[in-house]
Parts: C-alpha cells; structure tokens; sequence
C-alpha cells in the first residue's frame, strides 16, 4: 500500500476528528491546564481524558508536564503548523482548478455569443 501522508499528519488529522479533542485545544488556547480540569470541564473521567490527552501528545498537538502530582496540559506552539501547510497546498491546487474552469466558461460563452452573432 502505497502511503501518501507522513505519519504525524495521520495521527494529528485522526486527534482532530474528535469533537472532544478539538474542544481541549480550544480550551489550552485561554492557558495551561492539568487533566483532571479538563476531565471537570468536559464531563468526564479523568481515564477517559487521559485518553484524550495521550493521542493530543501522541499527535503532537499537546505536551504535559508533571508538576508534582497533577500533569500539566499545554498547546504544542508549532503543533499544526504542518497540517496547516498541507491544507495550504490542496487549498491552491484546487484553486487553480477553480481559476482554470472559470476561464474555460468564460471562453465558452464568448464563443457562444460569437457564433450566435454569425447565425443571424
């Protein structure tokens, strides 16, 4: 099988496919917090976000920290970079297309108006 993606963009893309997830980045933008209030503030365990919270770092998405006995979340700074010049780039190539099939309506039309001219 032949594999297009590197495998951090994998791991981030699949880390971002959750509601979940996507929340605790949005939440770590206001500032650092530790799993257990980020398990208070989305409702549930502090397993289940510990779970989240692995496959964020995993994704390169979040780094934590011990801080004593509570683990410290925080935004990895340069986490999406990568994943956002990817979009970039499929953004300008469909782009593109968009520009190029614009311009073959466009030379569509003017033939049309053109031969409707010649007809009368």
């Amino acid at each position: 099988m032949v594999q297009f993606l590197p495998t951090r963009l994998d791991a981030s893309f699949a880390a971002l496919s959750d509601a979940t997830r996507r929340g605790v980045l949005e939440h770590l933008e206001s500032g650092d917090a530790s799993i257990s209030e980020l398990a208070a503030r989305f409702g549930m365990t502090l397993t289940g976000m510990k779970k989240h919270v692995a496959v964020l770092e995993v994704a390169g998405l979040v780094t934590t920290e011990k801080v004593g006995r509570v683990r410290r979340c925080r935004l990895d700074p340069g986490g999406l970079d990568e994943e956002a010049a990817w979009i970039k780039r499929r953004r300008e190539v469909w782009q593109a297309r968009f520009d190029a099939l614009d311009t073959l309506i466009e030379d569509l039309k003017q033939k049309e108006k053109l031969n409707g001219r010649k007809k009368r």
